[in-house]
């Protein structure tokens, strides 16, 4: 495929999510760039199960994008736990260029290659840590530091705000993307999301351009610090879900 041709599909989505007029004028480029090199890299390393370019486009890039219409990121602060191929972390910076971006993640070799491709794009306001989600989360130079944290990762809602809500500032949201399926998971995480010092504000429920996938980003506030017994070690997190 073409990079018009991926170029053409990201700025037809983001056209249909209405954010056109609220991204940065290099977004799409730069997404696109992104793509190529994601696509690239993962000949040598798990990056993504998804290798086509325009299901990369649709399911990864749109997917992410559509966190923008939930939130205002701009001049905000972020950190994407278990951040992996960078998503949504990556696709949010490249589309609110004001946004201040911490990539965490347990491999190493993830977050080199996230920084080379913002190297080579000259994207600016992007760090990395090298940790475990549950240890960052107890350290003090990220807990309770930003005014979002994200994960896209599957896992249920209850570990997910463990490891996520001790990141976020009282005010903050962490943003869970989960399946629109999730209801019975979420009524089952209110007890686990007020004792971390936060609430389920609400849903927001999308389909992605042009596909029949639907999503959804679950939106827990942060109305008090989390206790400082929290985040427990992970076999506990695992064996003991609160």
């Amino acid at each position: 495929m073409e990079a018009n041709d991926i170029q053409d599909i990201l700025r037809r989505g983001l056209a249909e999510y209405g954010l056109s007029e609220r991204t940065g004028p290099l977004a799409v480029q730069h997404m696109n760039a992104y793509c190529r090199s994601l696509l690239e890299k993962n000949r040598e390393m798990n990056l993504t199960a998804i290798t086509d370019p325009t299901d990369v486009a649709n399911l990864h890039m749109l997917d992410c994008a559509a966190l923008l219409k939930c939130a205002d990121f701009k001049g905000r602060s972020l950190i994407d736990v278990g951040t992996g191929a960078g998503f949504p972390g990556m696709v949010l910076k490249m589309l609110i260029p004001s946004l201040e971006l911490t990539l965490l993640d347990s491999l190493n070799k993830r977050l080199d290659f996230l920084m080379e491709v913002c190297g080579t794009l000259d994207i600016q306001g992007v760090r990395t840590a090298h940790a475990r989600a549950e240890e960052a989360g107890r350290d003090s130079q990220f807990r309770e530091r930003f005014d979002f944290a994200t994960a896209r990762a599957v896992a249920d809602l209850r570990l997910l705000c463990e490891l996520c809500l001790p990141f976020v500032k009282v005010g903050g949201r962490f943003l869970a993307m989960k399946s629109t399926g999730s209801g019975g998971e979420i009524e089952a995480a209110q007890a686990a999301v007020q004792l971390l010092g936060g609430r389920v504000e609400g849903c927001f429920d999308y389909t992605i351009p042009h596909t029949d996938v639907t999503h959804r980003v679950v939106i827990v506030e942060k109305t008090a610090p989390t206790p400082a017994k929290y985040p427990r070690r992970w076999a506990k997190i695992q064996k003991a879900p609160l």
